[in-house]
């Protein structure tokens, strides 16, 4: 069980979440198959130095998510990763504190990227139509309704790369984005320079130039994940 080591405790960083993040990692690891009980809490406690409330609380939070099923008088037992397991961790990661947060913004742009190339090489005529279709709700929409079509137009731009499993893990990303940024924090920007940001990815995708729909989509990215980091240091 070498993935369990001592935890140093970072600034910022809340003991259980960081508690809750070695346990996913060691779930993950397959040191653990699912069904089999996992270490004590005073196996944990020990393990990583830690005192038993916290372990406590942090098993709490990975059953509540489903990793974890909790059996009076037998112990704690990994459930496996369900289909929905990997939504429930994004969603954790957006209150294991500031390094989960900066992971998931990093995570996201990457994919988004990545999904714009493909978007780009399998281009056809109903799918520009239908991420037109995206960009022309965009720049007509109202204020209220921007978010809900910024989203859409990045979903539009999934639903075009062939490829389900990048679609529904940046289904989920964005939706814990959503929630955890700009649901409480309001806007970043104007919504002309919002827009804008968005006409040389379509433009790429249409033209089926997958490097300038990769380049356009990064240079996106790394802005709006730079304001929405800022707007939240600035909740906090």
């Amino acid at each position: 069980m070498s993935e369990l080591s001592r935890i140093k405790t970072e600034p910022r960083e809340p003991l259980a979440s960081e508690v809750s993040r070695r346990l996913i990692d060691f779930l993950m690891s397959g040191e653990v198959r699912p069904g089999e009980r996992i270490p004590s809490e005073r196996q944990l406690t020990e393990m990583l130095g830690v005192n038993r409330p916290t372990v406590r609380e942090a098993i709490k939070s990975l059953g509540f998510l489903g990793l974890l099923e909790v059996r009076q008088g037998s112990g704690t037992y990994f459930r496996g990763p369900e289909s929905d397991v990997l939504y429930r961790l994004f969603e954790l990661g957006l209150v294991l504190g500031e390094r989960g947060s900066r992971d998931l913004l990093q995570a996201r742009a990457e994919l988004e990227v990545l999904v714009a190339g493909l978007a780009a090489t399998a281009r056809d005529a109903s799918r520009i139509d239908a991420l037109r279709a995206s960009l022309t709700r965009m720049r007509d929409c109202t204020d209220e309704e921007y978010p809900e079509a910024d989203m859409a137009f990045h979903e539009a731009i999934a639903d075009s790369c062939g490829n389900m499993v990048l679609r529904d893990m940046l289904k989920g990303m964005r939706a814990m984005v959503q929630r955890g940024w700009i649901n409480r924090t309001g806007g970043t920007r104007s919504r002309r320079v919002a827009y804008e940001d968005h006409v040389p990815v379509f433009e790429a995708i249409e033209r089926g130039d997958a490097d300038a729909a990769r380049e356009a989509m990064a240079r996106h990215m790394e802005g709006a994940s730079r304001r929405l980091l800022a707007a939240l240091d600035q909740e906090n």
